[in-house]
C-alpha cells in the first residue's frame, strides 16, 4: 500500500493543511470574480439587481445569459484551483500531485478509464431507465446541434479541471491528511466524505429537495469514490468516475433545481428526490462489487492501521562467502 502511507514522509502538519486549504479557497473566490462580471451587466440591462445573482446562476436564459458561456467560467475557477494546488502541495508538504493521486510516481491511466467506462455504462444505463418510465409530460426532449457542440467541448476539455481537483483534494489530499494523523482506513474514508457532502449544501438541490433527501447523495456518492480508492489504493478510478459522472449529467440531464444549468438533450420538469436517492444508492453498490471483481480487493484492508512499510531485510551473506571473496 502507498497511496495514504505517503502522507507519513514529508511535511504534513495540520497547520499547513489549514494554510492550504485558506490560500487555495481564497484564491477562487478571485477567480469567481469574472463570472460576476458576466453576470452583473445583463442581470442589470434586464431590470435586475445585485441580489438576482441567484437566480441568474439558476436560471441563465431568463437573463439573456447563455449557458455554455456561464458553465465555462464557472468551470475555470476550478481551472486556477487545480494549477494552484500543483503549484502549492511540493512546497508545502514535499509530495507531487502524482503522489498525492496514489503515492507513486506513475499515474495509472487504465484505472481512469476503467471508472469512466463502468460508470459511464451504469449511468447511461439509469437515464434510459429513468425516460423510459416517465410519463412524457415529464421531460423534454431538446436538441439544439449549435449549442450542445460547445458544451461537449466545455466537457471534454474544461470539466476535468473540476472533478479532478475536487478528487484530488478530497480522496486524495486529505484523505492522505486524515490518514497520517488517525493511522485509520475508516476515518480516512468518513471524514473526507462527510465535508465533501456538506461541500455541496449550497447547491439548489438541497434547497429545493430538502436537506435529508438531498444531501444523503452526495454522502453516499464520497463514500463510494472514497471507499474504492481506499481499496485500489489510488484515486485512479475516482477520478474516471467523477469525471463521467458530471460530464453525462451535463450532455444528457438538466432540470430547474440541478448544480449544471446546461443545454442538456433532456430537460426533466419533475424529479423524484426519492427515487433518486434509490438510484444512486444501488448504483453505488453495483459499481463497488463490479469493481471489486476486475481488481481483486480485500475488503479486510479497511481495517488494517496506516503505517509505514519497512524497508526490505538485506539477504543474509554467509560469513565464509565474505572471507573467501576477500
Amino acid at each position: 500500500m502507498k497511496h495514504l502511507e505517503r502522507a507519513l514522509q514529508g511535511k504534513n502538519g495540520i497547520g499547513r493543511y489549514i494554510l492550504m486549504a485558506f490560500i487555495v479557497m481564497v484564491i477562487a473566490q478571485i477567480a469567481a470574480f469574472p463570472l460576476f462580471l458576466i453576470l452583473l451587466p445583463s442581470i442589470l440591462s434586464n431590470g435586475g439587481n445585485i441580489s438576482d445573482l441567484p437566480a441568474a446562476l439558476q436560471n441563465p436564459s431568463d437573463w439573456g445569459i447563455s449557458s455554455n458561456l456561464l458553465l465555462l467560467v464557472m468551470m475555470g475557477t476550478f481551472v486556477v484551483m487545480y494549477f494552484l494546488f500543483a503549484l502549492l502541495v511540493k512546497p508545502f508538504h514535499v509530495r507531487t500531485v502524482r503522489e498525492t493521486i496514489n503515492g507513486r510516481r506513475k499515474i495509472r491511466w487504465d484505472r481512469i478509464r476503467m471508472g469512466i467506462l463502468v460508470w459511464g455504462i451504469i449511468i447511461l444505463a439509469d437515464t434510459t431507465i429513468s425516460i423510459l418510465l416517465s410519463a412524457p409530460t415529464e421531460y423534454e426532449f431538446r436538441f439544439n446541434l449549435s449549442a450542445i457542440i460547445p458544451l461537449l467541448l466545455i466537457v471534454l476539455i474544461v470539466l476535468p479541471f473540476q472533478t479532478s481537483i475536487e478528487e484530488l483534494l478530497f480522496r486524495g489530499y486529505l484523505s492522505q491528511g486524515v490518514a497520517r494523523w488517525t493511522k485509520s482506513r475508516w476515518w480516512a474514508l468518513i471524514i473526507p466524505s462527510v465535508l465533501f457532502a456538506l461541500m455541496h449544501i449550497a447547491n439548489p438541490e438541497v434547497k429545493e429537495y430538502g436537506f435529508w433527501l438531498s444531501m444523503p447523495q452526495y454522502l453516499i456518492m464520497g463514500l463510494m469514490l472514497g471507499l474504492i480508492s481506499i481499496l485500489d489504493d489510488g484515486i485512479e478510478l475516482a477520478l474516471g468516475i467523477h469525471f463521467i459522472n458530471n460530464g453525462l449529467t451535463a450532455l444528457l440531464v438538466t432540470h430547474k433545481a440541478s448544480a449544471l444549468q446546461t443545454d442538456a438533450l433532456f430537460l426533466f420538469h419533475e424529479i423524484d428526490p426519492v427515487a433518486s436517492l434509490i438510484s444512486i444508492s444501488v448504483a453505488s453498490v453495483l459499481l463497488v462489487l463490479i469493481l471489486q471483481r476486475i481488481y481483486k480487493w480485500d475488503f479486510n484492508i479497511m481495517n488494517k492501521k496506516v503505517v509505514a512499510v519497512p524497508p526490505p531485510v538485506p539477504p543474509m551473506v554467509d560469513s565464509m562467502e565474505q572471507v573467501s571473496s576477500n
